[in-house]
C-alpha cells in the first residue's frame, strides 16, 4: 500500500516553509516569498535553481540578507530562484503590461496557505497572492503530490479583483541551474508542430538564443553562453530540460487557434550566463549564474471584473540525462520505441522511457510485457517480441502498477 505523502512546516527562520514528501520525491514551498517552490529533490538531486547569494541551503536568507516586498527597477529584484507564476504580457509602456520583476505582491509578496489531505493519500497545497492594484489579479497556485510519482501537478487561476475589465495570461517560469551536462545532450527540449516557424525572438540581452532541430517535432535550445529569451508560438505542449541533476519535464494545457501573449508564444526559454557589467537596456541586470528558465503560457483572456483564467501543468522528474523525444502523460521517451535486429523467431525492441510512477511497458499489439519502471528512473529495454508481422508497430504504452 502506498505511503501518504507528509506535510511539514517550519516556521523558525526568517520565512515559513512548507514541505511536502512522498518519499520519491520532496517540494519545499516558501508563501511568503511569492508562493515559489523553492526546491524540489529526487532522489537526492536538486532540479530547481537557488541563488546562493540569498539564500543558504536551508532555503533562509544567507546572513545580512533580508528578504521582502520589493519595487523598482529589475536591477533591485530579489531573484531568489525556484518556480512561480506572473501575469503576461510582460512590459513598462502601460498598464496592460506587468512591469516586474520585481514586483511588491505577485512576486516578492506573502501568499497565505491551505493545506488538504485526500483519501488516497494524495497532499494539495493552496497558495493565494494578495489582490495587486496594478494588473487587479490575484493568482491561485494548487500543488498535488500524490503517493510513489517522481511527479507533481500545478494549477493556475488568476482573478481579476478590480472593477474593470483586464486582458491578461498566466505565466509560470520554471528557474534551473544552467550549468551544461557535459554530454552534448544538455538543454531545453521543446514539442513543436506544424510547418512554422516554430520560434520568434523575443529578448536580446547580449545575443539571441540558438533553437536546434532535434526532430521533426521536438526543437532544442542547447545551453551556450547568452542572455536572452526565445519564444516556440507552434509549441505543442510540452518541455524538457535536461540538465546536470537530470530531466525537468512539463506538460500543460494549450489552446488552438487562442491568442497568446508574446508574437503568439506558448511556452518561452530564457537563458542567462554571467556578463561583466550591467545589461542597461534590461533595466540594469547582471547576471552571475548560468540560469535556465522554462515558461509555460495560458492564452490571453478578456477578464471582466470577477471571471479568472485558468492553467494546468504537470512536472515530471527523471534522473537520466539522455535527449528527450516526446513527453506523456506518464513520462518521458528518451530513445523512443524502434525494432532492432531481426533474430530467427522475433524482432529485437528498443527502447529508454522514464516513468513518473512505477509500473509496466507493454508493446501493445503482442501484450509482451517489455520491462518494469520504477518513478524517475531511465526503463531501458532490448527485448526479443516473438514472430510479428512485417506490419506490426512497435508502439509501446505504460500500464501503471496495481492496474
Amino acid at each position: 500500500m502506498s505511503t501518504p505523502v507528509t506535510i511539514r512546516r517550519h516556521d523558525s527562520g526568517a520565512h515559513e516553509l512548507v514541505v511536502l514528501d512522498n518519499g520519491v520525491l520532496r517540494l519545499t514551498v516558501a508563501p511568503e516569498l511569492g508562493g515559489r517552490v523553492l526546491s524540489v529533490r529526487h532522489r537526492d538531486r536538486e532540479y530547481l535553481y537557488r541563488n546562493p547569494r540569498l539564500l543558504g541551503e536551508d532555503l533562509q536568507p544567507v546572513e545580512g540578507v533580508v528578504l521582502g516586498p520589493v519595487a523598482g527597477p529589475m536591477s533591485v529584484w530579489n531573484n531568489v530562484g525556484g518556480d512561480k507564476t506572473w501575469p503576461a504580457p510582460q512590459g513598462w509602456d502601460g498598464p496592460d503590461q506587468w512591469a516586474g520583476p520585481p514586483d511588491p505582491v505577485l512576486d516578492s509578496g506573502a501568499y497565505t496557505t491551505e493545506v488538504v489531505s485526500d483519501p488516497d493519500g494524495s497532499a494539495v497545497l493552496t497558495l493565494t497572492s494578495g489582490d495587486d492594484p496594478r494588473s487587479g489579479l490575484r493568482l491561485r497556485r494548487s500543488i498535488t503530490l500524490s503517493p510513489d510519482t517522481a511527479g507533481y501537478r500545478l494549477d493556475l487561476e488568476a482573478v481579476n479583483v478590480s472593477d474593470t475589465t483586464r486582458r491578461w495570461a498566466l505565466w509560470n517560469v520554471t528557474q534551473i541551474d544552467g550549468t551544461p551536462t557535459g554530454d552534448g545532450a544538455g538543454g531545453v527540449y521543446v514539442g513543436v508542430r506544424g510547418k512554422g516557424p516554430h520560434t520568434v525572438p523575443l529578448v536580446a540581452g547580449n545575443g539571441r538564443p540558438r533553437v536546434l532541430e532535434h526532430t521533426l517535432s521536438a526543437l532544442r535550445v542547447p545551453p551556450q553562453d547568452v542572455v536572452g529569451k526565445v519564444g516556440f508560438p507552434t509549441a505543442t505542449g510540452w518541455l524538457a530540460d535536461v540538465g546536470a541533476a537530470g530531466t525537468l519535464t512539463q506538460r500543460f494545457d494549450v489552446y488552438e487557434g487562442a491568442h497568446y501573449p508574446d508574437s503568439g508564444s506558448r511556452a518561452e526559454v530564457w537563458l542567462e550566463a554571467p556578463v561583466e557589467r550591467p545589461l542597461e537596456h534590461l533595466g540594469g541586470l547582471c547576471p552571475v549564474d548560468r540560469v535556465t528558465e522554462v515558461e509555460a503560457l495560458g492564452p490571453l483572456t478578456e477578464l471582466s471584473p470577477g471571471q479568472s483564467t485558468t492553467l494546468g501543468v504537470e512536472f515530471g522528474f527523471g534522473t537520466g540525462t539522455g535527449p528527450v523525444t516526446e513527453v506523456t502523460t506518464d513520462g518521458f521517451w528518451s530513445r523512443p520505441p524502434r525494432w532492432g535486429a531481426r533474430e530467427s523467431d522475433g524482432w529485437r525492441l528498443t527502447g529508454t522511457f522514464t516513468s513518473t510512477r512505477p509500473g509496466v511497458l507493454v508493446h501493445e499489439e503482442s501484450g509482451h510485457t517489455v520491462t518494469r519502471t520504477r518513478p524517475g528512473e531511465p526503463a531501458c529495454f532490448d527485448v526479443l517480441i516473438p514472430e510479428p508481422d512485417d506490419d506490426t508497430a512497435p508502439t509501446v504504452v505504460f500500464t501503471p502498477a496495481g492496474v
